[in-house]
């Protein structure tokens, strides 16, 4: 009887083909794929919109799709910035896929989109392990949330190219501690940017759009250490750029 581990390798190795076919295809549009990932509430839709809003004042051409278990609502905020958005109904499923994802693009985003930003299901244990033909894969948390949270959440944190911290206007408020959450991302990702922002008072912002946008003009990317330990050990995880940069902190 095959067993519960070799059925989800199997299912891994399956979706990180497609996410290389994914890749491929949305290299060949001309489209970066960015691939946000967080819990429920942590402010991921209000950053999201904040920075279509800034696409649509300087005319980048970007289209978002927004997954959740249930409802339109995150689509119906996201479509205020005129950009094409989509939402994705998982019916109960708590992360997306590449297949998923590539059928819900055929036919729907519209040619010369250079940024697809995937809004993906509130959750940091399931997507953490799906890549979805992302160049960019960024890992949220509010400042609600504790500054352990990259400990308790270490794959999603760790696989990441970029980390934001939301809510930060509120830092003070809630006993953040700034310095001790950087310890945290540092232990399970060395190197890796984070970005402290505030929807609510504009702190930071365009600042994740002009990362994903480097990106698209063909920017090295941070290559984290769990991936490159996945390499060592024969197994790739769809997100093999080989570039590595210094770790930038931004106020």
């Amino acid at each position: 009887m095959c067993r519960a581990v070799d059925l989800q390798q199997a299912v891994l190795a399956k979706n990180d083909r497609s996410a290389q076919d994914l890749r491929a295809y949305l290299a060949g549009r001309g489209t970066t794929a960015v691939n946000l990932l967080s819990s429920p509430g942590s402010g991921k839709t209000a950053l999201l919109e904040s920075e279509l809003d800034l696409a649509r004042q300087r005319r980048v051409p970007v289209a978002a799709l927004t997954a959740d278990l249930a409802t339109e609502n995150d689509a119906v905020r996201l479509a205020r910035s005129g950009a094409p958005v989509k939402q994705v109904c998982t019916d109960g499923l708590c992360h997306l896929e590449a297949d998923m994802l590539r059928g819900h693009l055929d036919g729907w985003m519209p040619d010369g989109t250079r940024l697809l930003f995937v809004e993906n299901v509130g959750n940091l244990v399931c997507p953490a392990s799906y890549d979805l033909g992302e160049s960019l894969r960024v890992a949220l948390a509010s400042v609600t949330e504790g500054e352990d949270k990259p400990l308790k959440y270490p794959t999603a944190f760790g696989l990441a190219h970029l980390v934001v911290v939301t809510k930060y206007d509120i830092a003070a408020a809630v006993s953040f501690d700034r310095a001790a959450f950087l310890d945290h991302v540092r232990q399970v990702n060395p190197g890796v940017e984070v970005l402290f922002t505030s929807a609510r008072t504009g702190d930071g912002a365009g600042e994740l759009l002009d990362r994903a946008l480097a990106v698209h003009e063909g920017a090295a990317v941070h290559e984290p250490v769990m991936t490159r330990s996945a390499h060592d050990h024969g197994h790739t995880h769809g997100h093999d750029h080989g570039h590595t940069h210094a770790e930038h902190v931004h106020p």
